[in-house]
């Protein structure tokens, strides 16, 4: 498998307990397609790390970022997760060539439909990046769960593509309980909620990221109101403690 060579290139806290880092691409060319994942090493482990030294991120930002990628997580106690939040702007990292098909359809007449939970957001917001940057025609919803308003990872940058795209309509919820300063949807993403919104459970393309147990809910649900498989696509994140590094 080819590999890259990447540094990184800066590094911010995007929401509680999650953190999104970028890299240089050192002017190597770097193609993906939005909603497409790699692997990070590190070239040279620091003792943090563990031996702890790769995981397997979704790329948060659109292909259009030439020279640069972005990927986002949750920062829970790893040792990968410990060494890359210490390590210092520049250092480097071996990074795979990016693979997965969590990627828009080409159909443009059947809306795309995506139900995010948590740090599931990041393969979405490649995506709607890409889609609002190319002025892709599709209709575009997103359901995005979070148990609190702190957790929501990217939401007002949603809320800005949202008024800048036409063809995007943003759905925040809350899971844990009606907070009196949020102005969005409140409770889990249901059957109720997305009729809410859809004219019509079936004909949409469904893109289904998140934790394990949230995306078996998603398509349990989704299957019990006649959505075919094939019309399903799913992004599995463990549940923040498992391999997969978001």
């Amino acid at each position: 498998m080819a590999e890259f060579q990447m540094s990184l290139m800066d590094w911010q806290r995007i929401a509680r307990d999650t953190m999104a880092f970028w890299f240089n691409t050192n002017e190597t060319r770097y193609e993906f397609r939005a909603g497409q994942h790699a692997d990070f090493v590190f070239m040279d482990p620091s003792p943090e790390s563990a031996g702890d030294n790769s995981r397997t991120f979704s790329l948060a930002n659109s292909p259009g970022d030439k020279g640069l990628v972005m990927i986002a997580l949750r920062m829970r106690q790893t040792g990968f997760k410990n060494a890359l939040k210490a390590a210092a702007l520049g250092t480097k990292f071996k990074v795979s060539r990016p693979r997965g098909s969590f990627t828009l359809h080409k159909d443009i007449t059947r809306p795309a439909v995506f139900l995010a939970g948590g740090i599931g957001i990041v393969p979405v917001r490649s995506i709607l990046y890409c889609a609002t940057e190319e002025r892709l025609p599709h209709r575009l919803y997103l359901f995005y769960a979070n148990r609190d308003a702190e957790d929501a990872a990217f939401l007002e940058e949603l809320e800005g593509l949202a008024a800048q795209n036409p063809n995007f309509t943003l759905i925040p919820t809350l899971t844990r309980g009606k907070s009196p300063a949020w102005p969005h949807e409140n409770g889990p993403i249901d059957r109720d909620l997305l009729k809410r919104y859809l004219q019509g459970l079936n004909g949409p393309v469904y893109y289904v990221a998140g934790p394990s147990g949230m995306v078996a809910a998603m398509t349990t649900m989704l299957g019990s109101s006649g959505v075919s498989d094939d019309d399903i696509k799913t992004e599995e994140f463990g549940d923040y403690k498992l391999s997969r590094g978001n």
